[in-house]
């Protein structure tokens, strides 16, 4: 009973996944229903889902500044208003991880994977009643390609060549350079698709819901659409979904039935809420991670020295069990998570090391150092924290960490991309490309240290689209590496999404690649009658 208790504090933490779970739990000759509340998804989905209801959604990661428009989504609420309601992509990722078809029915390639053709579904039509073509298509993505365009996907999209209409429902897409990944770029959120001469603001998309109403940083509703393509999503008849970033006040909220779900639980209050008649909690092991960026084209973040040594003035192990009460693992400086395909596992685990950081220090020419850290809770829980113990384990090494608190509101919009050394989250993305693309690039919108790596670059390119599987994995690997020991950014640590809901709600196994089943709860789950 000891070992199978030990196997289930792994899973629920996070460190192991459901099916090593399973091969670890046969090879104990334990039957998996001795643990049934480990596996709640399964018995929701075997009730089947049912129409009807207002869901409310208690939300965090909301800001006054935030906008419908699909270029610059950079907040939780929009993001899971516009693509997980209000929207949809030509592509969209499933439950296994796997792009599949959304608004596209087909897609084939060429033999090289530099040319892409997309045959559309026929018979949708946008909340305004006009019939989406693949002019609207060419539209939407063209909006994230123009050279004024301020999008975050215009890293992503930049190897598009061209667009070209076929007929009214196929389009191809003929591309710079081979990307044998392109499917998944097309799964990304600001890609949703927009009638031709609209932009999103006006909340005009496809998806299963329509808006109703919007106050940005306070409360958006939105009801089904009954024209909506698809009889398997949307089973609410409303949604509400409430900014609520103070996390005592949206765990109240869940807990005295206020609210059905909340996102970013607090884990201090898990196992609390896990007790709670009536709640459960909803754990996605995905690409999450959390990150400390630096500006690397400002002194002193400029000096790679002083990169290495702020690398190694970070008590990874520490903010794991303290920040993240062991609902995380280690990071290793680089932002691609062990569910990734071509995870480099065989670097060398960084680990803090004092005397390391006085030695590039002193590479640096420095004897001390002193920099000041910008974190908020709205970029993620536990972030202030996170700044102390840093500030805690930096001074051991002549590392002066000065925590600047920044207002939660904002936070987004006046302090990431902004100030030259903050705190940062990351859902991560679902291939190595996608990630490398929209943060690392030399001209990624979202490139939130500055960075330009001439190799990098290079191998950003040519891996897009290697088909030979041992170089790819090679050329992956070798961009960890260079992030890892060149880049900069601080990755101290991977964590679980874990949402809260009630017992009221149904569910399938939800897709990892972002929080609340990929942005997409409130078309994927549904009341229990």
């Amino acid at each position: 009973m000891q070992k199978l208790n030990e196997l289930e504090s792994l899973y629920e933490k996070g460190r192991i996944s459901r099916r090593e779970f399973m091969r670890r739990a046969v090879t104990l000759g334990v039957a998996l229903t001795v643990a049934p509340s480990l596996f709640p998804l399964g018995a929701s989905a075997a009730e089947g889902p049912k129409r009807g209801g207002r869901l409310r959604v208690g939300m965090a990661g909301a800001s006054t500044t935030d906008t419908l428009s699909p270029e610059v989504l950079t907040d939780m609420m929009t993001q899971t208003l516009v693509y997980g309601q209000l929207g949809n992509s030509l592509m969209e990722i499933d439950s296994e991880g796997r792009a599949v078809p959304e608004l596209a029915e087909s897609y084939e390639s060429s033999a090289d994977a530099g040319t892409w053709v997309f045959r559309l579904r026929k018979g949708v039509t946008f909340h305004n009643g006009k019939t989406m073509t693949a002019d609207d298509v060419i539209h939407s993505i063209n909006l994230h390609r123009g050279e004024k365009s301020k999008s975050a996907a215009k890293a992503i999209v930049k190897s598009i060549k061209s667009i070209v209409k076929e007929d009214a429902y196929t389009l191809r897409i003929d591309l710079m350079s081979p990307n044998a990944d392109f499917p998944y770029i097309l799964t990304d959120y600001h890609l949703v698709i927009v009638p031709e001469g609209h932009d999103g603001t006006d909340g005009i998309f496809t998806g299963v819901y329509s808006l109703k109403q919007f106050e940005p940083g306070v409360r958006s509703i939105t009801v089904r659409n009954p024209n909506y393509f698809r009889d398997d999503r949307g089973w609410f008849d409303e949604v509400e979904t409430l900014a609520i970033n103070d996390i005592n006040a949206r765990t109240n909220a869940l807990k005295t039935g206020q609210v059905d779900v909340i996102n970013r639980c607090e884990l201090k209050t898990l196992r609390f809420l896990e007790r709670m008649p009536g709640i459960q909690l909803v754990k996605q092991n995905g690409y999450r991670h959390y990150t400390f960026a630096m500006h690397t084209d400002k002194a002193p973040y400029s000096d790679n020295n002083v990169r290495m040594a702020l690398k190694h003035a970070v008590d990874r192990e520490q903010l794991v069990k303290a920040v993240f009460q062991g609902y995380a693992v280690v990071g290793n400086d680089h932002p691609i998570s062990t569910g990734n395909r071509y995870h480099a596992g065989d670097l060398p685990q960084r680990a803090y090391d004092p005397d390391k950081a006085k030695h590039y220090l002193k590479k640096a020419g420095m004897d001390h150092l002193k920099v000041d850290f910008h974190t908020a809770d709205a970029a993620f829980l536990g972030a202030v924290d996170a700044g102390v113990l840093f500030r805690e384990s930096a001074a051991k090494a002549g590392i002066d960490v000065n925590v600047v608190r920044e207002p939660n509101d904002g936070y987004w919009s006046n302090v990431w991309l902004k100030k030259p050394f903050c705190a940062v989250f990351w859902g991560g993305r679902v291939t190595e490309d996608m990630m490398f693309s929209t943060a690392y690039a030399d001209d990624a919108a979202w490139n939130d240290t500055h960075w330009k790596h001439k190799r990098f670059n290079e191998l950003l390119v040519a891996a897009r689209g290697e088909l030979d599987e041992t170089k790819r994995k090679s050329q992956y690997g070798e961009m960890q590496r260079l992030v890892r020991d060149e880049g900069g950014v601080i990755i101290p640590a991977f964590g679980l999404d874990i949402a809260g809901a009630s017992k009221k709600i149904g569910l399938h196994k939800p897709a990892v690649n972002w929080e609340l089943d990929g942005f997409r709860a409130a078309q994927r789950w549904w009341f229990k009658a």
